[in-house]
């Protein structure tokens, strides 16, 4: 999906929840690709009215939605997985009630269980790809 624009790109997060088959989701792409407004949008579906950031300091921030817990992490400062596994990341993804987002998941692809990839491509300033595959 190209998205020109924060309401495409939330239009695009509610045809993504409706079409993933695990709870969590990783983001590939590069920095400004669109990982962080993606997860944005679909904050906003989930009900999430706190503003989101990106956890990239801290790792992973939480936020409860009307049905499910969002868990924002953002990998691409790990030396190791290990770091990620020592927070409880194995616990988190088995909790149903958990949809974890997970940007750089390929920092983390040894802990990492199945889950749904979305390739993200920076086009232009206003301009993103978004590929669920």
């Amino acid at each position: 999906m190209i998205s020109k624009s924060l309401q495409e790109t939330e239009v695009y997060a509610g045809e993504l929840l409706k079409n993933i088959k695990t709870n969590v989701i990783g983001l590939y792409g590069d920095l400004g690709s669109g990982k962080t407004a993606l997860t944005k949008s679909i904050a906003k579906h989930l009900g999430i009215t706190e503003e989101i950031t990106s956890p990239t300091f801290v790792i992973a921030k939480f936020y409860k939605g009307k049905d499910k817990q969002l868990v924002h992490i953002d990998a691409y400062r790990l030396e190791h997985f290990s770091e990620l596994e020592s927070l409880g990341f194995k616990e988190w993804c088995t909790d149903p009630k958990n949809l974890i987002v997970i940007e750089w998941p390929e920092k983390v692809r040894e802990i990492l269980p199945p889950h749904d990839r979305v390739d993200c491509l920076f086009v232009n300033e206003t301009t993103r790809e978004y590929t669920l595959g």
